[in-house]
C-alpha cells in the first residue's frame, strides 16, 4: 500500500507494509486490488506503544464477487512487535512533506522545552510537563481572557524550560509535582518551536510513548531523536528541507521531538497527550494567541459548567 496524506497534509507517497499510527493521527494510503480475485484477504490491526492485553482486531478486504464471510485462506499478516521501536521510528522517519508544500520559516521567535514526566501529587500518580500537571479550569479559559475574568486560572505562565542536570533516563529524584491552569502567552505571527522531551517514568527503565495533539494549528515536525535535545547537536540537523505538516506528532521513549508552528490563529489552544486518560491527568499546555483580536464570545459561555472544554474558532479542533 501507498502511504500519500498525514492528518490533512500530502506526503510524498511512500510505499509501506503496515501502518504505525497512534492516536489522533489519520493517514490516507492507496491499495491495489490486483491479487487473486478469487480470494479474500485479512487486514490486522495490533497494539503499538502498550503490552497488548487483547489479540489482533481482523477484518476481510472481500474481492468481488466472493460472499463476504469466505475466509482467507492465507494467515492473518502479523504486526511488529508492541515495543518494536526501531520499526516505529523507521515509519516517521518515511512521512514526508509532497513536493510543493510550504516550508518552516528557516528560523524561531521562540523554543519552548516541554520535558514530559509521571509523578505523584498526594500519593497520586500524575503526568506533568516541567513539574506541572495541567488542570483545566471551569470556565473556558477564552471567555475568562475576553472578559476579564479574575481568578479564573493562574495568571502565572508555565516554564519554558527545565533544569538542565534533570536525568531523563532514571526516575525523577523528587517524584513531586504541583498542579496548576495556566497559560503560555504568545505573540501573534510568531514562530515558535516546541521540543517534547520524553523521560523515565516512576519506575525503573521505563518511558512510555505519547502522541502529542495540538489544537487550531498544523505543526512541522522538524525532527525525532534519541536522548535529551541538544541545543549543539541536535539543533543544527533538524529538518528543513521537507519536515511533514501535521497535527500530532509522538515521542518516542527516552527521546525528543521537535516541531515549528505560527501563531497565526486567534484564540486559546490546547497541546496535550491525546492518551485520553493522560490529559486528565495533566499531560498537556495550553496556548494563547492574539485573544484580542477574537470577536462575539458569547457571556453565555462563562460559568457554563463545561468543565475541561476549549473553546474553538474558525472549525479548527
Amino acid at each position: 500500500m501507498v502511504l500519500v496524506e498525514a492528518d490533512g497534509n500530502y506526503v510524498q507517497p511512500v510505499e509501506v507494509d503496515n501502518i504505525d499510527i497512534y492516536s489522533g493521527e489519520t493517514y490516507s494510503i492507496i491499495i491495489k486490488t490486483n491479487q487473486n480475485s478469487s480470494m479474500n484477504y485479512w487486514v490486522s490491526v495490533g497494539v503499538r506503544g502498550r503490552k497488548p492485553q487483547t489479540p489482533s482486531g481482523l477484518t476481510i478486504l472481500n474481492y468481488n464477487p466472493n460472499p463476504p464471510h469466505k475466509l482467507p485462506s492465507l494467515p492473518p499478516p502479523v504486526s511488529p512487535a508492541w515495543n518494536d521501536y526501531t520499526y516505529s521510528k523507521s515509519f516517521s522517519n518515511k512521512v514526508l512533506s509532497q513536493i510543493g508544500s510550504p516550508k518552516p520559516p528557516t528560523s524561531h521567535d521562540r523554543r519552548i522545552y516541554l520535558l514530559n514526566t509521571q509523578n505523584k501529587i498526594n500519593g497520586i500518580i500524575k503526568w506533568a510537563i516541567n513539574n506541572v500537571s495541567l488542570v483545566l479550569p471551569s470556565t473556558p479559559y477564552l471567555g475568562s481572557m475576553k472578559f476579564g475574568l479574575r481568578g479564573a486560572f493562574d495568571k502565572q505562565s508555565p516554564p519554558d524550560n527545565f533544569s538542565s542536570d534533570y536525568d531523563i533516563m532514571k526516575p525523577p529524584t523528587n517524584p513531586n509535582s504541583v498542579h496548576g491552569s495556566g497559560v503560555y502567552m504568545i505573540e501573534f505571527n510568531s514562530t515558535v518551536d516546541v521540543i517534547l522531551q520524553n523521560a523515565n517514568a516512576l519506575a525503573e527503565n521505563v518511558s512510555e510513548i505519547h502522541p502529542w495533539h495540538l489544537h487550531g494549528h498544523d505543526f512541522w515536525v522538524l525532527g525525532y531523536g534519541e536522548g535529551k535535545f541538544s541545543e549543539n547537536k541536535d539543533a543544527k540537523r533538524l529538518n528543513m528541507k521537507n519536515p511533514p505538516l501535521r497535527n500530532t506528532a509522538v515521542i518516542f521513549p527516552y527521546g525528543w521531538t521537535a516541531i515549528r508552528f505560527i501563531t497565526d490563529n486567534p484564540g486559546v489552544w490546547a497541546f496535550h497527550c491525546h492518551i485520553e486518560p493522560h490529559l486528565h491527568m495533566g499531560m498537556g499546555v495550553v496556548f494563547a494567541e492574539a485573544v484580542d483580536r477574537v470577536k462575539k464570545i458569547p457571556r453565555a459561555t462563562i460559568g457554563c459548567g463545561l468543565t475541561g472544554k476549549m473553546l474553538m474558532r474558525n472549525g479548527r479542533t
